[in-house]
């Protein structure tokens, strides 16, 4: 499969995909405008002092646009109240509305407000509760000329008061009536975003954005691009919204946003974007503009040589290798921890920082710690003391030369650059106890070292490959915010079998930690417990953030468990398909417990809920000791 069929120019050499225009109030988007940046409130629309505070402090942060959620008619009449009161305080920016399950409400809403999102799985179709609807083709077909028929009526009205909408399928939210034909799938998600588009095109009506978001950063990646595969098979090419939702809080909910969001935004993709995070709305602004900011300052990288992907892009498929010690082959992609910066390698494992993550390899310039596998300069190596307690790494033209070699495992550094006939060649003949090192200089060193991977693939060569990130960042929130962007993708597409970041800069915290989390980020290794927790909104009705805290700190221990933590139904057991439990907010400060989809217990109080969640795991017998 071609990698340029989902973006029509070359992905490797950066260039943003092609959209229209769309105009949201004073501030458009799409084409060749600035990739915007926005957040939501999580305020109850009805407190209108809160919701103005909150839209301020957004606006202040940088935020382009900033949505609201209205679950009735009266939450529109709060925003128009909203609307006129920050404009006599100067703060004239876009307003979006947010509805759900009311045609009526966004119909109102359009006007009141620039922009208006509806949700495809939920407009029309009645509320889902996860039954197979065996439809006929012209049964099929008479839902979707109903679906028409309802949603012209919101279309003349974003007609007449020049109202965007956004069409924003999620994947915890598609219709019954989709995911009986289609499936929980990156494909369902698609049509039920085309099925509106189309109506839109018959109509003339292109004041038009779209996504497709979903907390599994893979779905989420590959729904963007069969959408716009998609959208180009049709001759369309509307402004796409980028955003992992329920991405969680923190470190994890950042790296888990950055990995879904780099993915797509390294091909061009993505016209606007939010950071979904278990936080204060604001905190989502500066990460967005960091991941903006990232990529488009590799506009003006080196050319690169395109080599096209023998891989689907639309679905996971891990590039084969044969395994070289636990590298490569069917095993987990691993980590190297560069441990350069410590004078004595093991004095790395008394970092106060260290958590109980431990890379699968230690890089040392120094010396080796015969109780953890080191790795050393070929020549550092050469004069140790005990060659079997440490592996060499060379560079590749001195590897292609040497006599003297570990028999059981070696590091070789290689560039792009490097991949001439001569050396793949020699590649083709060397296959054993060699693992590839590969990195590039190039400022869009990410594109490159994918076209070199495609080159690898094409020339059958099935050695182990461990990526090399170089950064030089004062900053750590800086560095996770880059190696995530950047490194993801070779993860979720299934490129690499090892993960090294190195940092020369003044970041004093262990970035192993940062590599771990790329790759459960990536779905490809999971080393902690992964929570889907939404940031909230008007419709939250319980205190989200310190649920999702008192949640981390009582089921820290249950590494490869999946918690989906929702402030509301909306999404709620749609998104948690893949968890293993769910907690989920059912009126005001209640609480519905589930195993999986199925619901356990019902409305319980706040104040015990986390307890009670805890016991219903210890009774299903998936607790573990600390």
């Amino acid at each position: 499969m071609n990698a340029t069929k989902y973006t029509a120019q070359n992905p490797l050499n950066y260039n943003r995909f092609k959209t229209t225009t769309v105009h949201v109030g004073k501030i458009p988007m799409g084409s060749d405008f600035s990739v915007r940046v926005q957040s939501m409130t999580n305020t109850k629309t009805t407190d209108i002092e809160a919701t103005i505070k909150q839209c301020i402090r957004i606006f202040k942060f940088g935020a382009d646009y900033v949505r609201i959620t209205a679950p009735t008619i009266k939450d529109v009449e709060c925003i128009k109240q909203i609307r006129d009161l920050l404009h006599e305080k100067g703060f004239t920016k876009p307003l979006i509305v947010d509805t759900h399950f009311s045609s009526k409400v966004a119909e109102e809403a359009a006007k009141v407000v620039e922009k208006v999102r509806i949700n495809p799985g939920n407009f029309i179709d009645a509320k889902k509760n996860f039954t197979f609807l065996d439809y006929s083709d012209d049964e099929y077909k008479a839902e979707l000329t109903r679906l028409e028929a309802k949603f012209v009526s919101f279309l003349d009205i974003c007609k007449q008061n020049n109202t965007a909408i956004r069409i924003g399928t999620n994947h915890g939210s598609l219709s019954d009536r989709i995911m009986s034909r289609y499936g929980d799938t990156p494909e369902g998600m698609v049509e039920s975003v085309l099925e509106f588009l189309r109506i839109c095109q018959k109509r003339e009506f292109h004041d038009l954005v779209i996504s497709l978001k979903s907390s599994n950063t893979r779905v989420m990646v590959h729904a963007y691009r069969l959408m716009c595969s998609k959208m180009l098979a049709e001759k369309m090419n509307y402004p796409l919204h980028l955003g992992v939702t329920e991405a969680g809080e923190g470190e994890d909910g950042r790296i888990k946003s950055a990995v879904g969001i780099g993915a797509l935004m390294i091909d061009g993709i993505g016209d606007t974007i939010r950071v979904s995070l278990t936080e204060e709305p604001e905190n989502e602004i500066p990460v967005a503009q960091s991941i903006v900011n990232y990529f488009k300052s590799k506009a003006k990288h080196k050319k690169i040589i395109p080599f096209e992907n023998p891989l689907n892009p639309f679905s996971y498929e891990r590039r084969k290798t044969k395994a070289v010690s636990n590298i490569g082959g069917e095993n987990f992609p691993v980590v190297i921890a560069d441990v350069s910066s410590y004078l004595k390698a093991k004095s790395f494992f008394e970092n106060p920082k260290k958590r109980f993550c431990l890379p699968d390899f230690l890089f040392s310039t120094h010396d080796y710690d015969a109780e953890h596998q080191t790795i050393l300069w070929y020549r550092d190596w050469k004069n140790a003391k005990n060659k079997n307690a440490c592996f060499p790494l060379f560079d590749i033209s001195d590897f292609m030369q040497t006599e003297s070699c570990s028999e059981r495992l070696n590091f070789v550094r290689i560039t792009p650059k490097d991949l001439s006939a001569k050396t793949l060649d020699f590649l083709h003949r060397h296959k054993k106890n060699m693992v590839l090192v590969l990195e590039s200089e190039n400022l869009n060193f990410i594109a490159e070292i994918r076209a070199a991977i495609f080159n690898l693939i094409a020339e059958k060569i099935l050695t182990p490959i461990i990526v090399r990130a170089n950064y030089a960042e004062d900053d750590y929130d800086s560095l996770l915010i880059k190696s995530s962007s950047d490194l993801g993708v070779l993860f979720l597409d299934g490129l690499a079998d090892g993960i090294w970041i190195s940092n020369s800069g003044n970041v004093v915290e262990p970035t192993h930690e940062i590599a771990f989390g790329i790759l459960q980020a990536s779905r490809v290794r999971t080393t902690k417990p992964e929570y889907i927790s939404c940031p909230g909104c008007g419709r939250t009705l319980f205190d989200l953030q310190e649920a999702a805290k008192k949640i981390r700190e009582k089921t820290a221990n249950l590494v490869g468990l999946k918690i989906g933590i929702m402030g509301c139904i909306v999404n709620g057991i749609g998104e948690m398909a893949d968890a293993d439990y769910g907690y989920v907010g059912s009126g005001v400060g209640k609480i519905n417990l589930y195993k999986s989809k199925k619901l356990i217990k019902k409305n319980i109080p706040q104040e015990n809920a986390v307890e009670e969640l805890v016991a219903l795991i210890k009774a299903k017998g998936d607790w573990k000791e600390k």
